[in-house]
Parts: C-alpha cells; structure tokens; sequence
C-alpha cells in the first residue's frame, strides 16, 4: 500500500538574483490589464512597437521570410548566423565606415539577447557597468542577473538629454567594463553629436573597456540616419548593436545582430561571445532571411517613417508643454519623449503614473522606471498613435494634470 507523508507547505525560494531584476515597461502593464478588467479603455503608450499603431513591416521582409519557411529553412543554423545575413550585416556596416568582415558579426535574438551576450562575456561579478541615466532598463536587469553594479551617468534634460562628460568622466574606475550608449536615445530621443560621440569613444579607448553602441534607432533620427559610432574610430574597442525591430518595423520577429570591432583588444571578447552563443544553438533562422533582404533591398519606408515620427513628436512637444505643471525635452530621434512633471509634495512619478492610468486610461512608464530618482515627476511616453489620436490623448493628460496637481 502507498504511504502517505505529512507535505511540508512553505514555499520553494528562487534565486536571489531575481530581486535585483525589473523591467518597468513591462511590470506596469498589469495595473493597465486591472483597469481595463474595471471597463475602462486604456490608451497604452509604454512599449515602442510601431505595428499595433497601424504601421506595416515591408512586404519584401515578409516574403523572404515566407520563402524561407516554405523552403524547409525551419533547422538549426551556424550559432552566429547564417553567412548571407552577417555579409549583409558586415556590408552594411562597411558602407557606414566601419569595415567589417561577416565573422566579426553574431546574428541574435534581438537586440537585447546580443546586449546580454556581450555582457555576460564581458563583466565579472561586482565589476562595473557605466549606463546612462535615463536608461533602457534592459540594461540594469542584465546587470542584476550576472551580479554586476550599474553605475549611472547623467544626461542633461536642460542640454538635450546630453551625456555629462565631465561625470562619466568622475565614475572611470579600474573595475569599469563596459559604457553604455544608447544613440538614438531610448528613453529620451535624444541624439548626440559627434564631438559628444568622439568624447566617449576616446574615454573607452583611454582606458580600456569597450563602448557598446545601442544603434538600433540609427535609422530613425529625423534628420536622417546617423553615422556608426565606430566609424569616428575604427581602431577603438567598440561592439555595435543593431536590429529589423525599430527602423524596419519587426520588432515580434527578435531579429538582431552585433558586430565587434576588429581592434586586437577585442579578440578575447569575440572569441567568448562566439562560445556564449555556441550554448544557446542559434537565432531564430526564418527571420534571418529577413536581415538580407532588409539590409540589401528597399529601405523606402525609412522615408515616410522618419516624417510621421518628426510629425508625432511634435504634437507630442507642442501639447505637453502647453500644460501647467510639464515640461518636455523635443526628441531628435525614435519615438519617444520624456517629459517631467512638478509634483506635489511626497508624491512620487509612479503615484503620478498609476493615477493618469486608473484616472484617465493613459499607461505612461514611470521615469523611476528607468532609473530616474522618483521624486523628480518623470515619465516615458511613446508617441507612435497618430497625430489625432495624440491630440485627445493628450487632451486627457492636460485634465487630469490640472487636477491632480491641485490635490492636496
């Protein structure tokens, strides 16, 4: 007969890691899910995916994926990537200044599985990692994982969201790993200049860790793509990062790619990286096919693209800054802008965010969100509805903030 045991009932613990683990662009949507189960309509402007705004991937990425599928590329692929998608990559790249040969290229997931790949070849256990502030927050919880230290630098909402050089400059130590830059900006749309971008190549190259260029919003700049980072300098220890999410309207796909520059330095860091990416077999192989035919083909939906954002980012602009109590940075690139509020007193940006959401059904991400102090009122909104959606969207911010401010 089988025995019956008394069952403990205390919870199994999970690892301590997954404490120091958040992804505020995410965690928030669950309040927005609790509103809308109340009956409410919420407008979400947190997440920066262009398709459920009415924007369409372009047909010829489409059909190469199609084509793909149907002739039987479903198997696994070369760990760093099928040849014709890195030699579309490594062109492409070579024809931004950055000579760079297909085996200097690892296709990913994402931009973020090539982000945690370098990472993870990169930084030991209490070393450092210098990331902006505002951040994207994949950053800080990559960090979190490997049992790193984020260390932040400030950008300057009153110098357009500029790194302060003079800061980064401060937090250099001798367990720094890596800096972070992000450009196009994501949270702020900020885009940085080149004798800002030489600065921090120089300070990476000075002292030996590697610049990791999040480009991915490259093409999006409204006054036209920007130069590689690693094309100002071709020798420093630079590992750029890139993707179809963004500029070529796939982010549901995680087709991305990393290129490492070919500096001697970082032959260590493309032999790991290749080991890394050895243990988790390969990206998904359909959506490769995609890379070719986005990287050699028509890019003519960059040309409308760009206008419609300039266009969303200017509604965005000209109303938040018409509402007493908001102030907003104009963003040069992307789409999104990262507006402040003045706050009442011991009222925090996440109170001021839960409230326009249960309040209005407007679900912004908290500036705190992405590392912001949170007594400093602000908020990330993602600007991709259209221009009349915006205006009453924002219609209901300017309402709701009147009265919320007035609260005592």
């Amino acid at each position: 007969m089988p025995t019956t045991t008394a069952r403990t009932l205390a919870a199994i613990p999970v690892a301590s890691r997954v404490a120091g683990f958040t992804y505020a662009i995410r965690n928030i949507v669950a309040e927005a899910k609790k509103v809308e189960a109340a009956g409410r309509t919420v407008k979400y402007l947190n997440i920066g995916d262009p398709i459920p705004f009415g924007f369409k991937t372009p047909p010829h990425l489409v059909e190469a994926v199609e084509k793909a599928l149907r002739d039987g590329q479903n198997g696994y692929g070369p760990s760093a990537g099928i040849l014709a998608a890195r030699e579309a990559v490594a062109a492409d790249f070579t024809a931004r200044g950055v000579p760079t040969p297909a085996d200097r290229v690892v296709l990913t997931m994402g931009t973020s599985e090539g982000i945690e790949l370098a990472l993870n070849a990169l930084v030991n256990p209490g070393e450092e990692v210098l990331v902006p502030m505002p951040t994207y927050p994949l950053y800080t919880a990559v960090t979190a994982k490997i049992d790193a230290r984020t260390v932040y630098y400030r950008t300057d909402p009153a110098n357009q969201w500029l790194p302060d050089l003079d800061h980064i400059r401060s937090l250099v130590t001798p367990r720094t790993r890596a800096l972070v830059v992000i450009d196009p900006n994501n949270p702020t749309g900020a885009v940085y200049p080149d004798a800002i971008r030489r600065e921090l190549i120089a300070l990476a190259d000075r002292h030996q860790f590697v610049l990791l260029a999040d480009e991915v919003y490259a093409d999006l700049a409204y006054d036209g793509p920007t130069p590689a980072m690693a094309s100002l300098d071709t020798g420093a220890p630079v590992i750029s990062f890139g993707s179809l999410s963004k500029a070529y309207l796939a982010p549901g796909w995680r087709a991305g790619w990393m290129a490492v520059g070919e500096s001697p330095r970082l032959q260590n860091v493309m032999a790991a990286i290749r080991k890394l990416a050895d243990g988790r077999l390969c990206a998904t192989v359909p959506m490769q096919f995609a890379i070719t035919a986005a990287l050699t083909g028509d890019r003519s939906h960059q040309a409308s693209f760009r206008p419609a954002l300039r266009e969303r980012a200017a509604v965005t602009v000209s109303r938040l800054n018409a509402i007493p109590g908001i102030t907003c940075v104009a963003p040069r690139g992307a789409f999104y802008a990262m507006p402040q509020v003045t706050l009442p007193p011991g009222r925090t940006d996440e109170d001021f965010v839960l409230a326009l959401l249960r309040e209005g059904g407007v679900l912004c991400v908290h500036g705190s969100g992405f590392g912001m102090p949170a007594d400093q009122g602000f908020f990330r909104v993602v600007f991709l509805a259209s221009p009349a959606e915006l205006h009453g969207i924002y219609d209901t911010v300017a309402s709701f903030t009147k009265d919320y401010l007035t609260r005592s």
